[in-house]
């Protein structure tokens, strides 16, 4: 089980209204109270922040936003001696452009050594347009032109120019940052955009049917290189990859036993609420991962999507998963059915075989900052989509600890998102020994998670409605039904409920309700020695 921590909104130390990593250091018994293994930590690197830290001008070094690498060795210690491993991301698809290598490689011609650890290109049409059709994930086009005629690649913002793999400077360059960071103690890395490092060569235009800027086979030969690396350490360390990739077979490629250990199953964070989907999903993520020996990797939120609280009280949440940001004149989701149905969802994931992810703030049902005014919106999406993208402002809002104060216990400045009313009511010590709070409900799921050590189980299917789903946890004898359907359902005689996602009642198991059950003790009987 691990927990991520997106640093500027986890707990600000200093007043300065921007979460640090003093701050997360003061409430990290908050996270062995809940019951997880391990913290990933989103970017602290010195960066002119245009893309929350995402674009690092030094790998080897703690922004002074976010405090010292002094800091970052106490929160090490500090997590360590807690039982709590420490995951960092590493951010090798592109840098800032404020990092040393693209400013030399500003100054410097055509052809030089500065230029080729980037992807700087001649364009088309006498260099007058870009080089390729291809589109920035942050919209608009993919390339930029420098002052002397050539462009370079970019395919998330202009700030973030692409490194070139090929380059054998470049590997040894990553090879020694991941040494630093192992160095002072980290437990592994979550490598942010993992398909996208390698592009295929010639850099062909980009059609319906292809997509050569992703995926390429070259980045599985940068991973083997790594695993080798950190297996040389003493110790578990893991590498997690962040891929978006089109198939369960495709993402499996990056768990070989040579490679990753992890990779962010986001097939199912984006299934839709449907019994059958979600059944093939889970299924074919299971064999896919089973036939490259390695653990499936569930996740729900994270910095980059709706919070799923939200995602799914949207009437759309049966047919289509769009996980892109919702403002002010937005239609606007049933936050009383999205969370009942985030808590069912929950309940499933943390009963399948695997490992799992949690993101920040959903152990207290936080939901998206749907209503954020759109002058305070800081991502660089919604800029470069000419406002048509709200972008990932409404799921990386600052954290509320306490009922109270001008940011709910976050810190005692303004912080750098405005925190929504609704989260006062749903601080931890609002939730803390409240029986059916959400936060109590995550503690006794991780826990009971913890002690049938279900991340190791397996999962065997059991015959149900085709808007139910259920299974058995064959070696645990646990038994998790599902109910998605708009009624009611029986549950098993000889079942009585471990832990349920809703309280039930008697007509059985309602609507949008997980349940894990255990067999039902049986009644002691009268004998002539006394009761047995």
């Amino acid at each position: 089980m691990i927990y991520q921590i997106y640093p500027r909104s986890w707990a600000d130390s200093d007043g300065d209204g921007v979460g640090d990593l003093p701050g997360i250091t003061s409430h990290l018994d908050h996270l062995t109270d809940l019951g997880v293994d391990a913290i990933w930590l989103s970017p602290f690197y010195p960066s002119p922040q245009l893309d929350a830290g995402y674009d690092v001008a030094d790998y080897r070094g703690v922004d002074p936003l976010f405090g010292t690498l002094d800091d970052f060795d106490r929160l090490v210690d500090r997590a360590h001696a807690l039982g709590l491993r420490v995951i960092v991301d590493v951010v090798p698809n592109h840098t800032s452009a404020e990092h040393p290598w693209f400013q030399d490689a500003l100054l410097a011609e055509a052809g030089s050594r500065e230029r080729a650890r980037y992807l700087f290109r001649d364009g088309r049409d006498d260099g007058e347009t870009p080089p390729n059709n291809w589109p920035s994930r942050f919209g608009g086009p993919a390339w930029t032109r420098v002052a002397d005629g050539q462009w370079y690649l970019h395919l998330f913002d202009v700030s973030q120019p692409d490194l070139d793999w090929t380059n054998p400077e470049v590997q040894a360059e990553f090879e020694s940052i991941l040494r630093f960071w192992l160095d002072r103690g980290v437990d592994g890395f979550r490598v942010d955009v993992a398909h996208g490092l390698v592009k295929e060569a010639g850099l062909p235009d980009a059609t319906d049917e292809t997509l050569p800027m992703w995926d390429q086979p070259g980045v599985h030969e940068i991973y083997r290189g790594w695993r080798r690396l950190i297996d040389a350490y003493e110790g578990e360390r893991i590498l997690c990859a962040e891929a978006w990739v089109e198939s369960g077979e495709a993402l499996a490629r990056y768990v070989r036993v040579d490679e990753m250990h992890h990779s962010f199953n986001f097939r199912f964070l984006t299934t839709p609420w449907r019994a059958d989907l979600l059944r093939a999903t889970i299924d074919d993520s299971l064999r896919q991962a089973a036939a490259v020996g390695a653990p499936q990797t569930w996740v729900l939120s994270n910095h980059d999507v709706v919070r799923h609280a939200t995602r799914l009280g949207r009437t759309d949440a049966t047919d289509v998963v769009d996980t892109t940001g919702i403002g002010p004149g937005d239609p606007q989701p049933d936050p009383v059915l999205g969370l009942r149905r985030a808590r069912a969802a929950t309940a499933l994931m943390l009963a399948l075989p695997g490992s799992a992810y949690l993101y920040q703030g959903e152990e207290l049902g936080l939901p998206e900052a749907t209503m954020l005014p759109d002058e305070l919106r800081q991502d660089p999406t919604w800029r470069r989509s000419g406002h048509t993208d709200r972008g990932r402002d409404g799921c990386r809002i600052p954290v509320p600890w306490s009922t109270e104060g001008p940011s709910l216990g976050f810190g005692s400045g303004r912080p750098w998102l405005p925190q929504p009313p609704e989260y006062a009511d749903l601080a931890p010590d609002r939730q803390r020994g409240a029986a059916d709070s959400t936060l109590e409900l995550y503690r006794r799921l991780l826990a009971q998670r913890r002690a049938h050590r279900l991340g190791t189980a397996t999962l065997r299917w059991v015959e149900q409605p085709d808007d139910v789903i259920a299974f058995d946890l064959v070696e645990r004898d646990i038994t998790v039904v599902a109910n998605l359907g708009s009624a009611p359902i029986d549950l098993p005689h000889d079942r009585e409920v471990l832990i349920a996602s809703t309280p039930i009642g008697a007509r059985g198991l309602p609507p949008d309700t997980t349940v894990w059950l255990s067999p039902r003790a049986r009644p002691a009987v009268a004998s002539s020695h006394g009761r047995v």
